[in-house]
């Protein structure tokens, strides 16, 4: 049998979805049921009747699935495909800087880890990030973990005092000038789609700027036959299906290491044996609920 055919008969012996982030490798976006970013994925679990939830993403992905659906399994094929940018917030350093700074609300990008979450006073998404941070009361606020994406916050939010954690992607901060600008010259009449988790400077460079679900929508509305897509490579799989007419072009070749750990080996070990599953300590997952949960108050404009 093939991959998808193992998948499909795998799902059918148990109650399992499979979902899979944009990043992932074709074959494996291809056999999900669902397809989409980290937090549009965690919240689409919630809307399902189903017991056991496979999740191919990093590490926080799966945490985020599992905190937003406490009652469902959550089953993480790789454990060790963790994201690096959520690992650069030290749990230590955070609690020191509330400390220091009691009246500065805490702002933390969903991609995080469960720990920095529950130090948080509410999380947002790179779709949403302005909007949360325009709607709090506090005129100091510390974002994090990425200073990129928090640079492209600092540009509508001018009232407020933010500090930016010095966090980063790697996928995204290597996005160069000079890898678009080659791109740009070789095909003019190309669109420029950018990732906020890109440096400043390629921002600039920029038609549109949005998360991995604007990118899509906007690649596939765009009047463009060509697009300069600044963000991992896989996610061209997903254009390329939903936009077949339109060439896209990735600078760099932007490849998310830790992404391409989860296999599809080990997406079939996953339904087979329904494990390895995310656990979390409860006190944690409830502290951990609060803020993602006011980011989507703040979404349904409560």
């Amino acid at each position: 049998m093939s991959f998808q055919e193992e998948v499909k008969a795998l799902k059918k012996r148990g109650d399992i979805v499979l979902v899979a982030h944009n990043y992932q490798i074709g074959p494996i976006q291809d056999a999900a049921d669902y397809v989409g970013d980290s937090f549009g994925l965690a919240k689409k679990v919630t809307e399902l009747d189903v017991e056991n939830v496979v999740f191919c993403g990093v590490d926080f992905m799966a945490e985020s699935a599992l905190i937003l659906n406490p009652e469902k399994t959550v089953i993480h094929p790789e454990p060790k495909a963790r994201c690096p940018m959520a690992a650069m917030v030290d749990i230590g350093e955070l609690r020191a800087f509330k400390r220091r700074n009691p009246d500065t609300a805490v702002v933390s990008y969903v991609n995080t880890n469960v720990e920095t979450k529950a130090e948080s006073h509410v999380c947002c998404t790179s779709s949403n990030a302005v909007k949360v941070v325009k709607s709090l009361e506090e005129h100091k606020v510390l974002f994090l973990p990425d200073r990129n994406l928090g640079d492209y916050i600092k540009r509508f939010v001018k009232d407020k005092e933010i500090t930016l954690w010095e966090g980063y992607c790697g996928t995204h901060d290597n996005i160069s000038v000079k890898s678009i600008t080659e791109l740009k010259d070789r095909y003019p009449d190309a669109e420029v789609l950018v990732h906020p988790e890109c440096i400043p400077d390629v921002v600039d460079m920029a038609d549109f700027v949005g998360s991995t679900a604007g990118m899509l929508k906007r690649a596939v509305e765009s009047h463009a036959k060509r697009l300069i897509i600044g963000t991992e490579v896989d996610m061209g799989h997903r254009m390329r299906k939903e936009a077949p007419q339109k060439e896209f072009y990735f600078p760099g070749d932007p490849f998310c290491q830790n992404m391409k750990k989860i296999t599809t080996h080990k997406v079939l070990r996953s339904l087979k044996e329904l494990q390895p599953v995310v656990k979390i300590d409860r006190d944690l997952m409830e502290r951990a609920r609060k803020p993602l949960e006011r980011m989507m108050d703040i979404g349904r404009g409560i």
